[in-house]
């Protein structure tokens, strides 16, 4: 298929991110493994190559513009799927140490093997959420806790504020719906040791129509013990509810 090297360079310069051939190189690079595993798994859903550049490598650059990662931050990506947003976040930006979660052993798998052909260093990690948020060596350890997973704010939250050191941000992907969702959204920061922040636009060049948006919520306090619960549970009953 091929990347649209030209679209990628061109959307990232519009929302302000530097971008260099070795980082442009990378992305191709990744593209063309993600294809290479898509012929025999399902990994993501199959694009045409300007959605895909749009859909996965814009939309994930998100955060950069708004200055929300620090030189050298911890990062968790959680529920990454196919390494999206925490791959093109690394690959613009090398010096985070980025940690993939998520609880599928074959994407895990897939994201170790393109880490090492890219020449990137992260950690990759096959576990649920709500299991790796209660381990000495991942809870309250981030800097910023970034998800693109669809699942409602307050679920979210439930999901990434556990791994957050105090002042730490967790970054919420979120499309137009999201209005409704605020007063359960804050109320489970409440719960969670979090404060919301506010929401940022994060318009992807040519696709103003998406309406995406980022929920911040910075890590205030401290998570109680019992969060987050166990796993599935903040799916099936989202906290701030009622």
């Amino acid at each position: 298929m091929g990347m649209n090297r030209e679209r990628l360079k061109n959307g990232l310069e519009k929302m302000g991110i530097a971008a260099d051939a070795a980082a442009l190189e990378r992305f191709e690079a990744f593209h063309a493994i993600l294809d290479e595993y898509n012929a025999r798994m399902d990994l993501t859903a199959v694009l045409d190559e300007d959605e895909r550049v749009d859909r996965h490598d814009l939309d994930s650059a998100a955060p950069l513009p708004h200055g929300l990662l620090a030189a050298g931050a911890r990062v968790i990506d959680v529920g990454t799927g196919a390494g999206f947003p925490g791959m093109p976040l690394l690959i613009l930006r090398p010096d985070l140490r980025m940690t993939f979660l998520d609880a599928l052993k074959k994407r895990i798998l897939f994201l170790q093997d393109a880490l090492s052909r890219l020449g990137l260093q992260a950690e990759a990690l096959h576990a649920r959420a709500e299991d790796a948020a209660r381990l000495p060596l991942y809870r309250g350890q981030y800097d910023a806790a970034v998800s693109r997973a669809v699942a409602a704010a307050p679920v979210l939250q439930e999901l990434t504020l556990p791994f957050l050191r105090q002042g730490g941000l967790s970054i919420a992907w979120k499309g137009p719906g999201l209005s409704e969702e605020m007063t359960a959204a804050r109320r489970a920061a409440f719960l969670l040791g979090g404060t919301v922040r506010g929401i940022l636009d994060a318009p992807v060049p040519g696709r103003e129509e998406w309406a995406h948006v980022l929920l911040i919520t910075e890590k205030t306090g401290k998570t109680p013990d019992i969060y987050p619960r166990r796993a599935g549970t903040p799916g099936k009953k989202p906290l701030g509810r009622g």
